[in-house]
């Protein structure tokens, strides 16, 4: 999702500089001093930084396209001479100080805007594998000496065009779809036309001259919000992506509200599922259309989201869920006609929905283990999905341990007085210096706060001493001297007799941080925070054993890390060149699995590897949470 952002105080800076990023022509607007690695997060992709941003790998290449700035010392180390001639630069050591053109080759691109990739020391490359193929037939039309029926002339024609027709003889079928209209197609193409296969099956024959690319879905459904791509199916070029919230929020913010609504009865369930197939529906169609592609030319979608929200996609009863021993109805990946599920796709379209490791560890785990390339990490590895119900996993010693807790919705800009979603309006980046100073998302009004600038803030008063590491707001005498005389004016108690920070007021808007929303935050970090101390602790190793930390999540390449391990998401134990922000992987991990057959398989076997950690079950849990509610401050 393209980000720009405006830098504020009271008032709109002075000065911001316009980047625009090279090929797709994504801008994001700055203030001075931003880095190229920020910048191209706001603009909506990831710039890969497997050193953590330290310089070190020279993995974040990106090329000025004229008045490249002088070279840092990090670039001159990892570039050659007549690269940085050319205005090569490390995009995470690189500030920006003026307008700028910067093309962004594919290889420094984390999970791949473009072309579907993944990263890792194996450079594994889930591309489209034929799962779904066209194969161009030109057949001899039946006469009096060879009256070979339409089906048979077809196979015997794949037979020649198809050099593993041998692996797929034996069980090759047609679809009913196909066969309704395949003698009538034969005759009008005069036998020469395309047959598009979808592994052993015959889905569909078209015209040679009228024959579309394939095309797949592939989506995110998240607690709060819901992400969607068009992707070629041929080239593996992501078309165009789309975003939009969850419309289950209504029946309740968390999975166990929904849970609980469904248990109401069948017409309770039944009204669940069609609010997430018709926002999926609408979101496919508006995905098709403002690309000009026919929604009867895709012919895959792939789904992943966490157990209950896979659960209510499908229509399955998850009442299950609710109560212990907390079990999921199906562990493997499922695959089932699209339009079984109501989706307006090709009649022959297929959907998968990812396997699931546990009652609150799902597929979207299994899908950010997928674009991770979990196998292949440098160990010991976390990773953190952050989100509604935050996911963790650690790798270790060949183990890998998940676990999911109930981190609640804050992250996302729900149950937070001035909170909202990461969209134009929303306060994304916060900075405390003689006063707040904060970035808006879109170049407009500042209008709430979205997740990443909830951490900022409270990680910046945390900085400042406004905010203790209890929680607690300091409001008047309370603060100390050295706080800036702006900052501590900002503070001040609320209509409700509760401390409470003024980010900014304008006309009838007041954005404001209250003392609930700093609770809601402890809670959510905490339950994470305990969740990886449990996971540490049964593995045997400190944190600052990790060697990698990978934050995931909607908004996790928006967060600065010293503000992230401020309120205890990221361990103060781990450098910063070890935390990686991978951004939206279960999204990653989604776009491959409609890609590639191979991409799926390795999906299952991630799924069937995993251990799953149930965290209630833990006796040192209750401690642990009431210990991570304490903010590490710093």
């Amino acid at each position: 999702m393209q980000r720009r952002s405006r830098n504020w105080r009271n008032t709109l800076s002075n000065h911001t500089i316009c980047v625009t990023f090279i090929p797709g022509g994504r801008i994001a607007l700055e203030r001075p001093g931003t880095t190229i690695v920020e910048a191209g997060a706001h603009a909506g992709f990831v710039i890969n930084t497997p050193c953590g941003g330290g310089g070190k790998c020279g993995k974040c290449r990106v090329r000025f396209e004229q008045d490249a700035p002088p070279p840092t010392p990090a670039d001159g180390a990892r570039l050659a001479p007549e690269e940085l001639a050319q205005g090569w630069r490390l995009a995470c050591q690189t500030r920006l100080t003026q307008d700028a053109a910067l093309y962004v080759p594919q290889s420094s691109l984390f999970g791949g805007r473009h072309q579907i990739q993944t990263m890792g020391s194996s450079q594994r490359l889930y591309a489209p594998d034929g799962a779904i193929r066209k194969v161009m037939l030109d057949m001899t039309p039946p006469h009096m000496e060879d009256d070979a029926p339409d089906l048979l002339r077809l196979e015997h024609a794949l037979a020649k065009a198809l050099p593993d027709w041998d692996g797929i003889a034996d069980v090759f079928e047609a679809s009913p779809h196909v066969m309704r209209v395949l003698g009538s197609r034969l005759r009008e193409t005069r036998f020469k036309g395309t047959a598009i296969l979808q592994d052993n099956c015959l889905v569909d024959y078209l015209a040679a001259d009228v024959s579309p690319p394939l095309y797949a879905l592939a989506f995110d459904i998240g607690t709060t919000t819901l992400v969607g791509a068009l992707l070629n199916m041929e080239t593996g070029e992501e078309l165009d992506t789309i975003a939009a919230m969850n419309p289950q929020t209504i029946y309740g913010d968390d999975v166990l509200s929904r849970i609980a609504y469904a248990g109401r009865g069948a017409s309770a369930l039944e009204e669940l599922h069609i609010s997430i197939i018709n926002a999926v529906q609408d979101m496919a169609v508006n995905l098709c259309s403002r690309n000009a592609v026919k929604t009867d030319v895709v012919y895959h979608v792939a789904f992943a989201g966490n157990t209950t929200m896979q659960h209510l996609l499908c229509g399955f009863d998850p009442a299950s869920l609710g109560s212990v021993p907390f079990v999921p109805l199906h562990k493997h990946g499922i695959v089932m006609k699209a339009s079984d599920m109501g989706l307006p796709l090709h009649p022959e379209a297929k959907a998968y929905i990812f396997p699931v490791i546990g009652g609150f560890v799902g597929g979207d785990t299994v899908a950010g283990l997928l674009a991770c390339d979990a196998a292949h990490l440098d160990t010991p590895a976390l990773m953190v999905d952050i989100g509604t119900n935050g996911e963790i996993v650690l790798i270790h010693n060949g183990t890998l341990r998940a676990a999911s807790t109930a981190a609640g919705p804050a992250f996302e800009g729900s149950r937070i007085s001035c909170g909202m979603r990461a969209t134009n309006g929303a306060i994304e980046r916060v900075k405390a210096n003689a006063d707040l100073e904060f970035n808006v998302i879109g170049d407009v009004e500042p209008a709430g706060l979205c997740g990443s600038g909830l951490i900022d803030l409270c990680g910046e008063l945390l900085k400042t001493g406004v905010i203790g590491c209890d929680g607690r707001m300091l409001v008047g005498e309370e603060i100390g001297g050295t706080v800036p005389g702006a900052i501590r004016r900002r503070m001040r108690l609320g209509e409700n007799g509760e401390p409470e920070c003024v980010l900014h007021e304008s006309g009838d808007i007041s954005i404001t941080l209250t003392q609930r929303d700093v609770r809601e935050l402890q809670l959510g970090a905490g339950a994470i925070r305990a969740g990886v101390n449990i996971l540490l602790k049964q593995a045997g190793i400190s944190p600052a054993e990790l060697r990698q930390v990978l934050i995931a999540g909607g908004f996790g390449s928006f967060i600065r890390r010293d503000n992230a391990q401020r309120i205890g998401l990221i361990p103060a134990e781990v450098p910063h060149d070890r935390t990686r922000f991978v951004g939206n992987v279960a999204f990653s991990g989604a776009r491959w699995a409609a890609l590639s057959r191979q991409a799926r398989c390795a999906a299952e076997e991630l799924g069937n590897s995993v251990l799953h950690v149930e965290l209630s079950h833990d006796p040192d849990f209750a401690m642990e949470f009431a210990l991570a509610m304490q903010f590490q401050g710093g």
